[in-house]
């Protein structure tokens, strides 16, 4: 939950005021009790071809940053959702048509040690293409990208996975939210992450717009699946004066809380869902607002559309999500304990120097728990992101966790934080760090199981 303060900011939000500090510190302040019955898995088996190209996407107002500008290049796996049930098995077929060594990387899905980019299967060569499984154990959020080895020259969108349960949700729609930040330099180009973005503009889209605007009829419901495609900052996002009820984050139902003053936080990376209730007379709006650090800017509305109202009343509170047969506990006495160093690039890769020789980071034994404490010596916050498994939230005192899942974390200079998970799945996965820096560079190591 974020820490909203009554200070002076844009007219559009006059209590959505935050810092970099407070935005990173509100990643890990959320408090849940977790409820999380136990659902069945449909069995399927589903091919799926992705492939990595080249493409174009229109910014102008209104859907980007000004009139008859040009269109922005960028590297994508397409436009539209990838959308499953929980319980399937794809059979993936992934192409590189970019001019550089890619691989795929889906962020959130536990326990796909064969298909982890690096680990297990190496860069794929321009013109390539690839064949593995993902199953999907888990149902909610969750995101691929192409994997960029070295010499990217546009962007790589992010393209949302959203793999839906077996048991009905009661919401009257699902529409996912991803917000992307761009780096423009005065030609309309876009600076990819990892490069000095020096006389760039900095804009925020959502779905691809930089105003995002959604409509519906009185008292419905509807389920916001919340992601930050930004490759390297945390961002806050408000939906002003309306009621705002957490259901999941990082792909992984939470007992239902609500978000204060209608703000979450999030991670490079990260996703939160929502319930909202559309509530008020035909003509309501709600504003959207996106926060830096810096500041808040209206990027979009939910409106109550002029349409008959769907119910009498909005729902009541919500139950929790079905839940994902996630561990009940982890054990921490006999949790086997890691040191890691966040913020240097010391005994870290580049993706494209990466060699599955290189001795693993630690290593995990199979069905025992394991504590890794998370060290930032660099002089800015560091994102940390473990492949393969979710993990707890450690109390400072090392005696409880923070009642939530998660699966990528922000540590403020300085700071060390420990997580904990259970080390269910055999085999080699990755671990990544980049620094809240748009010039710094996405660096990773190896983990394993056994």
């Amino acid at each position: 939950m974020v820490r909203i303060g009554r200070m002076a900011s844009p007219p559009a939000s006059p209590e959505f005021s935050l810092t970099r500090r407070s935005l990173i510190a509100a990643l890990g302040a959320a408090a849940l009790c977790p409820a999380l019955p136990a659902t069945g898995a449909a069995q399927g088996r589903t091919a799926v071809a992705l492939q990595a190209k080249p493409d174009r996407i229109s910014l102008r107002p209104g859907d980007g940053p000004g009139p008859g500008g040009p269109e922005t290049s960028v590297w994508s796996l397409g436009s539209n959702d990838l959308r499953f049930k929980r319980g399937e098995i794809l059979d993936v077929t992934f192409g590189n048509d970019l001019p550089v060594a890619a691989a795929l990387d889906c962020r959130g899905l536990d326990g796909v040690a064969a298909a982890e980019p690096l680990a297990s299967r190496a860069l794929l060569a321009a013109g390539g293409k690839d064949s593995f499984q993902l199953p999907l154990r888990h149902a909610g959020t969750f995101l691929c990208e192409p994997l960029i080895g070295d010499g990217g020259t546009a962007p790589a969108r992010p393209l949302p996975l959203i793999v839906t349960g077996t048991s009905p949700v009661a919401v009257d729609r699902d529409e996912v939210l991803l917000i992307e930040e761009w780096r423009l330099r005065p030609d309309g180009s876009a600076i990819p992450a990892g490069n000095d973005p020096k006389d760039s503009t900095r804009i925020h889209t959502i779905n691809g717009k930089t105003s995002y605007d959604i409509s519906a009829p009185a008292n419905a419901r509807l389920r916001l699946r919340f992601i930050n495609g930004s490759q390297r900052s945390v961002l806050a996002v408000k939906l002003e004066n309306l009621d705002v009820r957490v259901m999941a984050i990082d792909g992984q139902p939470a007992e239902p809380f609500p978000a204060r003053n209608g703000a979450l936080v999030l991670a490079p990376g990260g996703r939160t869902d929502v319930f909202v209730d559309a509530a008020g007379p035909a003509g309501t709006s709600f504003a959207i607002l996106l926060h830096d650090g810096t500041l808040a800017r209206p990027v979009g509305k939910l409106a109550v559309s002029n349409d008959p109202p769907v119910r009498p009343a909005p729902f009541p509170p919500a139950p929790p999500l079905p839940g994902n047969d996630m561990p009940a506990q982890v054990d921490l006495k006999s949790a086997a304990r890691f040191e890691l160093t966040l913020g240097t690039p010391t005994e870290w890769f580049r993706p494209a120097d990466f060699k599955p020789s290189a001795a693993p980071a630690f290593q995990a034994k199979a069905g025992r728990p394991a504590v890794l404490a998370l060290t930032n010596r660099g002089p800015i916050a560091s994102v940390f992101h473990l492949h393969g498994h979710h993990f707890r939230l450690l109390d400072r005192l090392d005696d409880g966790w923070k009642p939530f899942w998660l699966d990528t974390l922000a540590v403020e200079p300085g700071q060390t934080q420990r997580i904990a998970f259970l080390a269910e799945y055999p085999g080699r996965y990755l671990i990544e760090q980049v620094a809240t820096d748009w010039a710094a560079p996405r660096l990773v190591r190896w983990y394993s199981v056994q």
